[in-house]
């Protein structure tokens, strides 16, 4: 078997074993397959990784024609170059951690095998998006890790606020998956081919009419809306937090979230031809980070802060492909992957201690308890908030030097991230604050049960940690590049992928000023988070007057009660008011009702001819002859 196709067929195996086994097998054995495959998959990927950096030469695999046409063909291709190398390893090794890390989050669950079941499927799913060749194959793992996250989401589907939440999430992805599928059949019809490779040629030499590129740009954009939670599609990714905290990670860090990122890095050929749509990306990238953030600094459910700030962290990556710095938003998507993986495993070893637990309010004083989750969940925080020398720092302030500088790039864009950036340093320190020190609010039956996780999870949250602190070196800023010496191994790799011109740096100076300046708004942020949570004893005292400011922002700017009652609640009354009885009704009547009615009308008059009376059936026969032979007679 192919490499490529081993990559896939690895995780797919382990949803079939233990699918179809795993109710019977033994825990660790159900176990042991579901995370080897994985681990087996990520030795695949560093080893096509190793031959791609040896030799230079992207690797294909065409599995078989799936549809054959005159002026039409479609195959099952997969393709691996740079890009794909680096969303493979990431989908492959922080999946296998987080895979190691549920064995013991998940030891006592009644459906444990159907659990690891899922995660293989996500995995499968995820791998097949990133390696397809076209859109056609893209899109069958783009709806394949829908239908994941649908059975990860409402995984405990007795309850019906979980099932209600796995639902949302399958729901609001198929609005934008509705833009992914014109947007190609769009491409199609103007260049003849789904073939990623192909369409972004054509455009790099085809004169494409403005209005038309915009519009499939703006399609596009639609799906990477859904899937990776940009306004107005936002809203399903809160309430994913429904699910088991380690699929929290799964999604968040390495697999669904970050398909729209990965979608626009892949289709950068035809993007910088649609200047219109970048600017609505880079823009709609930017107000989702700052939306997300602002959400986060008024939760207390410790999951659902996380939750906003991946909302956020994915518009700071939107905006960097916004604005051209293609490579930029994929290396903070590789930064991210492990430090928002490290604080949801972080945080799930903080609800395994407190039995599920998420509100901070009834947290406070667990550093002392907890030392090790807590040291591990510090140095995720440290990284998303941009700290130096921490991995984000290198990623984020990248991005923010990239939204000032680019030819697309304004000082209020930059502004509006920086803003964001300066919040997320508030909002998590405000949960260190509140779940970490000040008073002990934790309950007390609950006090008795607080330990320290597991090996199975310290030793995934130890290797995150580490990944948090030094991930950011492969990709050194410019200045720091040309002021030491050193080269960026991640651009440097990823370089020969990017087609598109990558914008241009503007001076060292800046980009030091606004490094600096970052540092210090990040700082900032962390200050004021000590001046109101790290000295107050009282949890949440800080909102003494709530008003409509902060309904506002409490309640995600309102987003899902225009959504239930203007869609949910307009489309019941167009459906019950004008569509039943205008339209529904009559047709059933035309259609279901009078056929009925005939039905039963032409079995009573045959049933009148079941009289039992011999001699009818014999007039009745001789009768039928008759006709029959006077019918052949006239048209002999």
């Amino acid at each position: 078997m192919h490499s490529l196709a081993l990559l896939t067929a690895l995780p797919l195996a382990g949803f079939l074993v233990n699918g179809l086994l795993g109710a019977r097998l033994p825990k660790w054995l159900v176990a042991s397959i579901a995370c080897a495959l994985p681990a087996l998959a990520f030795v695949v990927s560093v080893t096509l990784f190793a031959q791609l950096s040896r030799d230079g030469t992207p690797i294909s695999q065409t599995l078989f024609t799936w549809a054959a046409m005159p002026d039409f063909n479609v195959d099952a291709a997969f393709y691996f170059d740079e890009i794909t190398a680096v969303m493979c390893l990431i989908v492959t090794g922080i999946g296998t951690l987080i895979h190691i890390y549920s064995i013991g989050y998940m030891a006592h669950d009644a459906g444990f095998a159907r659990y690891f079941a899922y995660l293989n499927l996500f995995l499968f799913f995820m791998l097949m998006l990133v390696l397809g060749k076209n859109l056609v194959v893209v899109f069958v793992g783009w709806e394949g890790v829908g239908l994941a996250s649908y059975l990860l989401i409402g995984f405990w589907f007795t309850d019906p606020a979980k099932t209600a939440a796995g639902l949302k999430a399958f729901v609001v992805n198929r609005v934008g998956d509705t833009g992914f599928v014109l947007a190609a059949f769009l491409l199609f019809g103007l260049v003849g081919s789904f073939d990623f490779q192909v369409i972004n040629a054509y455009f790099s030499g085809a004169v494409v009419a403005p209005g038309l590129a915009t519009a499939i740009g703006l399609l596009l954009l639609l799906g990477v809306c859904g899937k990776s939670a940009q306004i107005p599609l936002h809203v399903w990714l809160p309430d994913a937090m429904a699910g088991p905290t380690p699929v929290s990670a799964l999604i968040h860090a390495a697999t669904m979230v970050t398909a729209g990122v990965y979608l626009i890095a892949r289709m950068q050929g035809f993007f910088v031809h649609a200047p219109v749509a970048m600017n609505v990306i880079a823009w709609i990238g930017a107000a989702t980070a700052l939306l997300g953030a602002t959400v986060a600094v008024t939760q207390f459910n410790l999951k659902k802060v996380l939750a906003y700030s991946t909302i956020s962290q994915l518009g700071l990556m939107i905006l960097a492909c916004g604005v051209g710095a293609f490579s930029v938003g994929l290396f903070h998507l590789l930064t991210h992957a492990f430090f928002k993986a490290c604080l949801f495993l972080g945080a799930g070893a903080v609800l395994h201690a407190l039995n599920g637990e998420e509100d901070m309010r009834n947290m406070g004083a667990l550093a002392r308890r907890l030392p090790f989750t807590f040291a591990t969940f510090l140095v995720g925080t440290l990284a998303l908030c941009g700290i130096p020398p921490f991995s984000g720092f290198f990623s984020k302030d990248e991005i923010l030097f990239n939204a000032w500088t680019a030819a697309n790039g304004s000082v209020w864009l930059w502004a509006v991230a920086s803003a964001a950036s300066a919040l997320t340093a508030f909002y998590m320190f405000r949960a260190i604050f509140m779940t970490f020190f000040g008073n002990d609010n934790v309950a007390q039956p609950q006090k008795s049960h607080i330990h320290e996780p597991p090996l199975s999870m310290s030793s995934v949250l130890a290797v995150l940690a580490v990944g948090s602190l030094i991930a950011g070196f492969i990709g050194l800023p410019v200045a720091w590049r040309d002021f030491l010496g050193f080269t960026a191994p991640f651009y440097d790799f990823v370089a020969p992928a990017m087609s598109a011109a990558e914008p241009v740096h503007g001076s060292h100076r800046t980009e030091i000023l606004l490094m600096v300046v970052a540092t210090l708004l990040a700082l900032a942020g962390i200050l004021i988070a000590w001046l109101y949570y790290g000295r107050e004893r009282a949890p949440g005292a800080v909102r003494r007057k709530p008003g409509f400011a902060h309904a506002l922002v409490d309640r995600g700017y309102f987003f899902d009660d225009f959504y239930d009652r203007v869609v949910v609640r307009g489309a019941a009354w167009v459906s019950d008011s004008i569509l039943v009885p205008l339209f529904e009704t009559p047709l059933a009547k035309a259609t279901l009702t009078r056929s009925a009615e005939a039905t039963r009308y032409v079995s009573t008059l045959f049933a009148r001819l079941q009289t039992g009376n011999v001699q009818a059936y014999a007039f009745y026969a001789l009768a039928g002859l008759a006709i029959a032979l006077w019918w052949g007679a006239a048209h002999v």
